[in-house]
């Protein structure tokens, strides 16, 4: 069973390859789109790297929901509605959703995800919780 620390160093590192960033600028709290540029494209680079790295699977959208963030019956003016924001606390038990469900403008939603939310998603799925 890996670490945590082990979990942070293979996700710093598939981070690194993924995007191209400098390994100082992968830490626990650096968000995937904000701070290190992640576009859409790239998330699917980044789940090969943490299935391959980990030997793990990550069915599309369990990472990251954008079939949630997509879908009307969640929306409502550009903002995610209360069930919206439910669904995603369901589907997202690792993410620190609070600051979101503050102002949940669906466009920010890409700022949210951070370092540190991939590494309890991954330690979920190495424990067998999700």
């Amino acid at each position: 069973m890996a670490t945590q620390e082990e979990v942070f160093e293979k996700i710093k590192e598939a981070l690194v390859d993924a995007l191209g960033v400098d390994d100082d600028e992968v830490t626990p709290e650096a968000t995937l789109v904000g701070d290190l540029g992640a576009e859409s494209i790239d998330f699917l680079d980044i789940v090969f790297r943490l299935e391959k790295s980990f030997k793990i699977s990550i069915p599309r959208n369990e990472l990251f929901p954008e079939d949630v963030l997509n879908n009307a019956e969640y929306i409502q003016d550009g903002r995610m509605t209360e069930a919206g924001v439910a669904e995603l606390r369901k589907r997202m038990p690792f993410a620190d959703l609070d600051a979101f469900e503050k102002n949940p403008v669906v466009q920010d939603f890409g700022n949210l995800l951070t370092v540190a939310d991939m590494c309890r998603f991954v330690e979920s799925k190495l424990n067998g919780a999700a």
